[in-house]
């Protein structure tokens, strides 16, 4: 790889470290266990884990409450593919109530006050059941701001801080670490498998994030797929959520096999990390490369903030959206069998099953269900937190070295 291909974290490098005006990387700069003396040791790995999960938890903080609405109306959207119905809260209780005659019930089943599509059934207002049919991402956001209320869309976000805050906590130090280490051992190995770092990287950090906070991710999917059907009762948070999926499968698998009812709340971590493994890989694998040439284009000495804020978050929607839309049918996997209510099936399924089940019902369609706002969310998504993370490091970096 030439050394131009490989400038990276610009803003990280001194400047007495550059010659003939070009600046030395992180990965080119000479380190002290290559005998190259210690000099030109790179500001990047003086980061300790404590400033680098600080970095990252505060860019997950932010991009999960901002794109939480998308995730939701990607999750309606699979979850009604998978067969999930929804409805008005009150419509079971108004069909079991039915047989008391019609002067015995007075409800509005209308989808939103202001619907004109209702039609009278005896003293019922009752809406059809397209109006409470999702058709698109738009369809969603407002359906379910005028059925459920502006703040349903941010339905799970507790879920996704408490799950974004340790994942990508772990995830984004333990990619620059396993990164770094790759770098040098390939460089003295075999340099020509350098190209691959980033993805193998993303892969082994992205795995371990993935096993460590699962449960919550598979609240949060929970939590975001169905409708409260109580009235006026505030919705089950995270903790709740996870005592009910235990609940059930207890219930499900009988009281002498009570450790069942704990493992289904790893129900379906091997499609989340067949989804995430390769996301991460394809992610990090075009971030790279392009982030690096757009820094090349800033120049070493005109790095500032803004320049690092542009750069990564350019690098970090381009990549985010192309791995989004390449593990589609993943997501799509993933998000059936966290919704599965029998947990027996849940966990003989296998991804390779759930994928062939979806293609069986929906084909090509099917398997790119939710496909519009995981793209629209995925981008924007990993735009904000790399360019966040790289921000606050440059700032650490420079508060280090003025103090």
């Amino acid at each position: 790889m030439v050394d131009s291909e490989r400038i990276q974290n610009l803003w990280m490098v001194p400047k007495e470290t550059a010659i003939a005006g070009s600046f030395i990387s992180d990965s080119m700069a000479p380190r002290p266990d290559r005998k190259e003396g210690s000099r030109l040791q790179i500001s990047d790995h003086k980061l300790g884990i404590a400033e680098r999960a600080f970095s990252a938890a505060g860019a997950a903080f932010l991009s999960a409450i901002i794109v939480n609405p998308l995730d939701v109306a990607k999750t309606r959207l699979q979850a009604q593919a998978a067969g999930v119905t929804y409805s008005h809260p009150l419509s079971n209780m108004t069909s079991r109530m039915a047989c008391f005659g019609p002067n015995m019930l007075f409800a509005d089943l209308r989808c939103s006050p202001s619907c004109t599509r209702a039609g009278i059934h005896g003293t019922v207002s009752i809406c059809p059941p397209e109006c409470f049919r999702y058709k698109g991402t738009l369809d969603v956001l407002s359906k379910i701001v005028q059925q459920e209320g502006f703040s349903r869309l941010w339905r799970g976000t507790n879920a996704g801080l408490a799950l974004a805050v340790p994942t990508v906590g772990i995830y984004l130090p333990c990619y620059d670490i396993f990164r770094n280490w790759l770098e040098e051992f390939s460089a003295e190995i075999a340099p020509s498998t350098t190209t691959y770092v980033p993805f193998v990287a993303g892969a082994l950090a992205r795995s371990l994030a993935c096993a460590t906070c699962y449960p919550i991710e598979l609240a949060r999917t929970r939590m975001q797929a169905f409708k409260e059907t109580q009235i006026g009762k505030k919705p089950p948070g995270v903790f709740q959520t996870l005592l009910g999926v235990v609940s059930h499968g207890k219930s499900s698998t009988g009281p002498n096999n009570s450790l069942q009812g704990y493992r289904v709340l790893w129900t379906g971590m091997g499609a989340q990390l067949a989804r995430d493994v390769p996301y991460s890989a394809i992610c990090w694998s075009t971030l790279e490369p392009l982030r690096r040439k757009l820094l090349s284009l800033v120049g070493g000495d005109d790095a500032n903030a803004f320049s690092v804020l542009a750069a990564n978050f350019s690098a970090g929607f381009v990549a985010g959206t192309l791995a989004a839309g390449a593990t589609c049918p993943l997501d799509v996997a993933k998000t059936r069998r966290q919704i599965e209510n029998d947990p027996a099936r849940a966990l003989k399924m296998t991804t390779r099953q759930t994928l062939m089940e979806v293609w069986r019902d929906g084909g090509m369609k099917g398997l790119f269900t939710g496909v519009g706002p995981r793209v629209a969310r995925a981008g924007p998504s990993v735009g904000i937190v790399v360019s966040f993370y790289e921000v606050v490091k440059f700032v650490l970096h420079h508060k280090n070295t003025t103090a």
